[in-house]
């Protein structure tokens, strides 16, 4: 006999427990909304048991809808590497890429009559929306870039892009600090895969938000597991700070010995 246990999904109001591809669809979605996340952070968001989230983890990997991405751990006494999970690129086309055959086609044929310039000029203006709704978002939280990139995976995040950051070289002189900005779902996969275009515009996009050069580190159109754009953060900061550091370095000079 199944229990809401064995199925990793708690019955509610007397309702039946849900099936097991109905539970396995919800734990597919919440790696595409969390990832990387791992089985633990996976089992307390949606009330299943370890066990119950390991099982459906382990069947979305031999249908190749997840993999496991080892992370790193940062910081003082950082342990052994951490085991995420995170969609793979079936993963990614089974969810949301609806219509893109037909977009991808429509572009090609739109390449072969107009010319390629064309499909720069959509994608453009594309991005150009985009940055004209962001904008607003990411200027209100002030001229600091590390501020400033989290605003916009904010914003990125509420737009189903899944959109986080990761501080890198926290350890490093202070002008080879950066941040990493990711996303863990693209709509456009592939669509972006045929027509790098879409990822070019995008990342032109960030560094005119941003203020900042940022560089495309990869890409889930090009088989990353994220799209991961490197932000500089340590040679750019507020105007503010770099006063601050400025009168003390002034102070110090002008300390009586």
């Amino acid at each position: 006999m199944t229990t809401p246990e064995d199925d990793g999904a708690r019955s509610h109001g007397g309702r039946a427990p849900e099936t097991e591809d109905r539970t396995r669809d919800r734990v597919l979605q919440a790696v595409l909304k969390q990832g990387p996340v791992s089985a633990a952070e996976l089992g307390e968001s949606l009330g299943f048991t370890p066990a119950a989230v390991r099982r459906h983890l382990d069947s979305l990997s031999k249908q190749g809808l997840v993999e496991v991405k080892v992370i790193a751990s940062q910081g003082a006494g950082a342990g052994r590497p951490a085991r995420r999970y995170v969609l793979s690129q079936r993963g990614q086309t089974r969810l949301g890429n609806d219509y893109l055959d037909i977009a991808a086609d429509a572009l090609t044929e739109l390449a072969d009559a107009v010319g390629e310039e064309a499909v720069n000029a959509f994608a453009a203006r594309r991005f150009g929306a985009m940055e004209r709704r962001y904008r607003p978002i990411v200027e209100a939280a002030g001229e600091d870039v590390t501020a400033r990139a989290e605003a916009l995976a904010g914003a990125l995040a509420a737009d189903g892009f899944v959109g986080y950051t990761r501080e890198v070289g926290a350890t490093l002189p202070e002008a080879m600090q950066s941040v990493q900005l990711c996303q863990g779902h693209c709509p456009i996969q592939g669509l972006a895969a045929e027509f790098p275009d879409f990822c070019d515009e995008e990342t032109k996009t960030f560094a005119r938000l941003l203020g900042v050069d940022v560089r495309r580190l990869s890409t889930l159109a090009g088989g990353g597991h994220v799209c991961t754009t490197h932000v500089p953060v340590g040679r750019h900061k507020t105007p503010q700070r770099a006063e601050k550091r400025t009168r003390i370095k002034i102070n110090k000079q002008e300390r009586p010995r």
